[in-house]
């Protein structure tokens, strides 16, 4: 009786790795966040197994019933649309209740989209703060301005038709002059990675229309004494 936690690609379904396919293939539930989406990669890879949904909407209700599953003898391989579970989607709540059971929670290595966008963005990579999704309205200042004396490189999610409005708030509140980088679609046939200033990135945006995943990663507060150093 286990949890597995089990990374699914992020865009290229050839981004799964054995080991997955293993887990997926032997366990006796996958809870998805979306069975359609799930549904589609496991028929993609050749498994047929039982699914369970298990999302945003329903996790406080559904945790009871899968610690009793699990309890009572079966693996469960819990995964989200893209990526890994619990990063920025469902997933914390289920992994906490199995710990506090003394159930066995097992998380594969596997693809989540902050990594690659923090690596090819060319910003410090040595030390990051990772942020998720900024609130959508209350809150949503606060956390930014509780980032202005960040020294390590910050990395955000946000959707596309609210990337302009974020860029425009970090050019304000950060300057135009800081350092950015914004992936779109990471592994999939349109990926695109726009480099430069707040400036020169939120300009590039505004002349287009903006579709797929998003990531931001922005650069931290200069510091001003290792630069005299």
């Amino acid at each position: 009786m286990k949890l597995y936690i089990v990374p699914t690609p992020i865009g290229n379904l050839e981004d799964i790795t054995l080991r997955a396919i293993n887990i997926l293939k032997t366990a006796d539930v996958v809870l998805a966040e979306d069975t359609r989406t799930s549904g589609h990669l496991l028929k993609h890879l050749g498994i047929s197994k039982p699914m369970q949904s298990y999302h945003i909407h329903n996790e406080h209700q559904s945790v009871a019933r899968v610690i009793e599953r699990i309890k009572k003898g079966e693996t469960l391989a819990l995964v989200s649309d893209a990526g890994t579970p619990a990063v920025s989607d469902p997933g914390f709540l289920l992994v906490r209740a199995c710990i506090q059971a003394g159930i066995e929670v097992e998380c594969l290595p596997g693809p989540t989209a902050f990594v690659p966008a923090l690596v090819n963005s060319g910003l410090p990579s040595d030390r990051f703060v990772f942020e998720g999704f900024l609130p959508h309205k209350k809150g949503r200042q606060t956390r930014i301005q509780n980032l202005l004396d960040e020294e390590r490189t910050m990395i955000f999610y946000e959707s596309p038709h609210r990337l302009v409005k974020a860029l425009q708030q970090f050019s304000e509140a950060f300057g135009p002059d800081r350092p950015v980088s914004v992936s779109r679609e990471l592994t999939k046939l349109y990926e695109e990675n726009v480099r430069g200033t707040l400036a020169e990135v939120t300009a590039h945006f505004e002349a287009k229309t903006v579709k797929g995943e998003i990531v931001i990663v922005l650069g931290g507060k200069p510091n001003i004494k290792k630069q005299s150093d």
